[in-house]
């Protein structure tokens, strides 16, 4: 019997920590994911993004995420992938990890980036699922280095990153939207990377492995 995941194995993939699962958003999971988004992520105003996506009014906010859920499955080559990564804690989608590369069987880098919404903000949920998918990059994809950015006021997404062991990496100045921001860059390799004290959970990377031809 033909499933979903063996038309796109992505979807067969998943990783779980002590507390979180982590796995691609499907179709039928988009609106808990813009649910959990327009609950709230940030303060007003204060836009730790590259867009101000999780401002725009709801009837906005759903067809962009949608679409930008549905152009990261189109563009997935080995050449170039992104990973969305939904975030379960207990059966409630909190959030999204992504994980992504750009010419990985050469450069064997990675980059990440997040969201979760404020009500679960606090807990040591972010760093628990960023540390899940460095543990895959480095000990199941065979990636050297992980990568990072965050605007420098941007506390929170920093000290995850120091936390881990990432390491500063110099910094830049974007246009974010109508804002300039300063962003900072991290660099973590398995040697600086601190590792947590919990075995990482993985199924269906040898589908997925194979689909994005990471050897």
């Amino acid at each position: 019997m033909t499933t979903l995941s063996s038309v796109w194995p992505l979807f067969g993939l998943t990783l779980a920590t002590p507390r979180l699962e982590l796995r691609p958003i499907q179709d039928h999971e988009i609106p808990a994911a813009v649910a959990a988004a327009h609950s709230g992520i940030h303060e007003p105003g204060r836009n730790p993004f590259s867009t101000a996506w999780a401002e725009a009014p709801l009837e906005e906010l759903g067809p962009r995420m949608a679409q930008w859920h549905w152009r990261c499955r189109a563009e997935c080559t080995p050449e170039s992938w992104t990973l969305l990564l939904g975030i379960w804690h207990g059966n409630e989608l909190i959030g999204c990890q992504d994980i992504g590369a750009k010419d990985f069987a050469a450069l064997k880098t990675v980059s990440t980036g997040s969201w979760l919404k404020q009500s679960v903000q606090g807990r040591g949920l972010g760093k628990e699922m960023r540390a899940a998918v460095v543990l895959y990059a480095f000990d199941w994809l065979g990636a050297e280095v992980a990568e990072s950015e965050a605007a420098d006021w941007n506390e929170a997404s920093l000290g995850v990153s120091r936390s881990l062991g990432y390491e500063f990496n110099g910094v830049t100045r974007k246009a974010w939207g109508t804002q300039i921001e300063t962003v900072q860059h991290v660099r973590l390799t398995p040697g600086s990377f601190k590792r947590p004290d919990w075995e990482l959970q993985v199924k269906g990377h040898e589908a997925a492995a194979k689909f994005l031809k990471v050897t």
